[in-house]
């Protein structure tokens, strides 16, 4: 049985309603984080494209990530590292390194319509949060800290994190 059920939760997947890009994130991560994420999305064998400053370059390890946001110290040369992810062909990931403590990404509701293709997040949340040991947490675009659904590591599955009277059900 699946962790999370389409028609139970199809309203948090209505661009419409929650906007197309909602915000995903893990807290409290590090430097070594992002390399467990970065050798993962390798081993995974996912398609990636990595890109800073939208110049298409190698990706290599987290601490260029790092270096890149930094600008070696001057703030006129920082640059945001982007990494593409493809879990399947049809599901765009982005994430995008604006700090260390926190890997946040992006995924497009309009690519996640029907039970297979919300199976296909849920377990690529679970699939980070268990390499990192961490919660992955999805809340509506612009309202990040209220999350309404993620990869609780308590529970070790994803959970819902509205009740059914904040989704109209």
């Amino acid at each position: 049985m699946p962790d999370l059920l389409w028609d139970d939760v199809k309203v948090l997947f209505d661009p419409e309603v929650n906007g197309a890009l909602p915000d995903v994130v893990v807290e409290g991560t590090t430097v070594e984080d992002w390399q467990v994420l970065l050798d993962l999305v390798r081993a995974q064998g996912w398609q990636y494209a990595y890109a800073v400053g939208g110049e298409p370059i190698k990706l290599s390890s987290a601490a260029d990530m790092v270096a890149a946001v930094d600008g070696g110290g001057v703030p006129e040369l920082s640059l945001s590292p982007v990494l593409k992810v493809w879990p399947i062909p049809e599901i765009l990931i982005i994430f995008r390194m604006y700090q260390v403590e926190s890997i946040d990404f992006d995924v497009d509701l309009r690519e996640l319509q029907g039970q297979e293709r919300l199976d296909v997040l849920v377990r690529f949340f679970c699939v980070i949060g268990r390499c990192l040991g961490k919660s992955v947490l999805m809340s509506a675009e612009g309202s990040p800290g209220h999350p309404d659904l993620g990869f609780d590591i308590e529970a070790d599955r994803v959970v819902l994190m509205v009740t059914p009277a904040d989704l109209g059900v």
